[in-house]
């Protein structure tokens, strides 16, 4: 992360050095589901997106770009907290774009 966002937070952590969570809620420790899916609607209408989105969107979002670009089932199974690799397995789905990147052996044969 970089440019002013990154500044911000940095400003923000000096300011407030959070304990446990980079962001605590009103009285400490880390925000509820309800008031993150608040946080979330505001900002939507905020940029002006009129899609349908929720954090669960954005969680599952999250984890097929992991998935896309290349990073281990595993290292997602652990960044969303999934016990179970069954549980990562249905979260992600496999996208069109990393269907195109799998290679046709039939390329590979030399006649």
């Amino acid at each position: 992360m970089n440019g002013p966002d990154c500044s911000r937070i940095k400003v923000y952590y000096k300011e407030y050095k959070p304990s446990e969570y980079l962001f605590e809620g009103q009285f400490g420790g880390q925000y509820s589901t309800r008031s993150i899916q608040t946080l979330f609607k505001k900002a939507l209408q905020a940029c002006g997106i009129k899609k349908k989105a929720t954090v669960h969107t954005l969680r599952h979002s999250y984890a097929t770009h992991l998935l896309e670009n290349g990073t281990d089932l595993r290292i997602i199974q652990e960044l969303l907290g999934h016990k179970s690799s069954k549980t990562t397995e249905l979260y992600t789905h496999v996208s069109q774009q990393t269907k195109q990147r799998i290679p046709n052996p039939l390329d590979q044969l030399e006649l």
